[in-house]
């Protein structure tokens, strides 16, 4: 059977007291709703669609591959879902809808959810949760035979109802042939004046469909986020979820609390994880590398037996055995090649350092190409912008770099060439030659006891 998911996404969030819309908020570096969206598919489903509504501008850029429905107006999850009918027009299959700011919800729950409502050919199959405390959740209102009978929210709850502990989670999955004409009999006679999509429920069973409930065995899946606090919460929970599916796969981490990945980062077996790390985005780390302490590495590929200790890498490479810090800033487009070095205080942009190379510390390398084997002294700098325009530094194999020189682009060195320490070097310099660009030293004898004597 065919399945669609709707992701609703519409809301404003305003308990985040953010400018941002609550679902473009991030955890471990993606977007709420995408966390959702991504679960959707992994579940397998055939379609999605997300429907937005405030702040459409800023939600989306971030999806991709969706259908985007518009809520025109918030008048509640039953309208939400309404905005979507067109999307799905002549759709008979599974339609799931989904809480976009709900990012701890598994596809294996939502595949569950989907296989219990298709093996009672039910109306409606909702995700329930137990909670100690069940305040602001819509309650589970079951019959006498333990079939749900309806939802009802907490400001139109009685007493008793309130004191139900088994919550609505905001999961559904329908009947897509069912969903929309149910959809039409919602109405907004309630304490909020919205149309609740819940109000399904008691729709379904007075049509004589079956209703069916799944109670989620994580309770931490369903939570949504609403605020600053509920955002880190959701985000420590993540952080234990990811750290330890890499821990089971062979990776080692001193303090898995201190340590932060994102979902899309991939780690070999064998690899060391230090505190106060956070790796993000299209990351990936080759076999017996380690990294950290204090790293913050994102979009950036590290080979294997890579040292990388308290460095920043965006987008960067390292190849294998390459080292990287301490504190080091690897900045887009740098790229060490196999067993090259960026060592302390070393910032690289834009630049390819060659296989063997070294850059130990107190340098800036920016728009140029480094041969294999090179040296280049403490403080060496590539003067690449002239106040307009970056221009590139070619530096050829086997070449030493006294420190604190000055490479003004364009420039070429050839190969083997020996550059003195302290050097400007603003012209082309020949494969195997000694360069100086150096003011000539003078001295004055007697000339500070002449000159003291003067002031007095």
């Amino acid at each position: 059977m065919e399945r669609a998911a709707v992701v609703l996404a519409a809301g404003a969030g305003t308990r985040m007291k953010s400018k941002k819309p609550k679902v473009a908020h991030e955890v471990l570096g993606k977007p709420l709703v995408n966390w959702v969206v991504d679960a959707a598919n992994q579940a397998g489903v055939d379609q999605c669609v997300v429907v937005v509504g405030h702040g459409r501008e800023l939600v989306e850029p971030l999806l991709q591959d969706v259908i985007i429905a518009v809520q025109e107006q918030r008048l509640g999850t039953a309208d939400a879902v309404a905005a979507a009918k067109e999307a799905l027009a002549g759709f008979e299959g599974s339609v799931l809808v989904l809480s976009g700011d709900c990012p701890l919800i598994t596809p294996q729950t939502i595949e569950r959810l989907a296989q219990l409502r298709e093996e009672n050919d039910a109306a409606v199959a909702l995700l329930t949760m137990a909670l100690d405390d069940p305040f602001g959740y819509g309650r589970i209102i079951r019959a006498e035979d333990g079939t749900v009978l309806r939802i009802v929210e907490q400001k139109d709850a009685t007493p008793e109802e309130a004191a139900v502990t088994e919550c609505n989670a905001g999961f559904y999955c329908f009947d897509g042939a069912f969903l929309f004409e149910a959809l039409a009999a919602v109405d907004s006679s309630n304490a909020q004046n919205e149309f609740y999509l819940t109000d399904v429920v008691a729709i379904s069973r007075e049509a004589g469909r079956a209703v069916v409930a799944l109670q989620a065995e994580d309770p931490t899946e369903c939570l949504g986020i609403n605020s600053r606090v509920q955002l880190a919460d959701a985000t420590k929970i993540m952080q234990k979820r990811i750290n330890r599916r890499h821990m089971d796969a062979g990776v080692t981490m001193l303090d898995p609390d201190s340590v932060w990945i994102g979902p899309d980062v991939v780690i070999e077996p064998d690899v060391e994880i230090l505190p106060q790390t956070m790796l993000f985005g299209a990351t990936s780390i080759g076999e017996d590398s380690v990294i950290g302490p204090n790293t913050r590495l994102r979009d950036t590929v590290v080979g294997k037996g890579c040292v990388v200790d308290e460095t920043v890498a965006l987008e960067s490479v390292l190849e294998d055995g390459a080292t990287s810090g301490p504190r080091a800033y690897l900045r887009p487009g740098a790229h060490l090649c196999e067993n090259a070095k960026a060592g302390t205080h070393v910032e690289i942009k834009k630049s390819t350092v060659g296989k063997g190379s070294k850059v130990p510390h107190l340098s800036y390398v920016g728009d140029a190409t480094i041969g294999e084997g090179v040296n280049l002294g403490a403080g060496t700098i590539t003067c690449n912008y002239d106040g307009q325009k970056k221009w590139p530094t070619v530096i050829g194999d086997d070449v030493f770099v006294g420190s604190s020189t000055m490479l003004v682009a364009p420039v070429t060195i050839g190969d083997s060439a020996l550059i003195g320490a302290g050097s400007v070097i603003t012209k082309d310099v020949t494969p195997g030659a000694l360069a100086l660009g150096r003011a000539r030293q003078m001295e004055m004898p007697g000339w500070v006891k002449s000159h003291n004597e003067e002031a007095e």
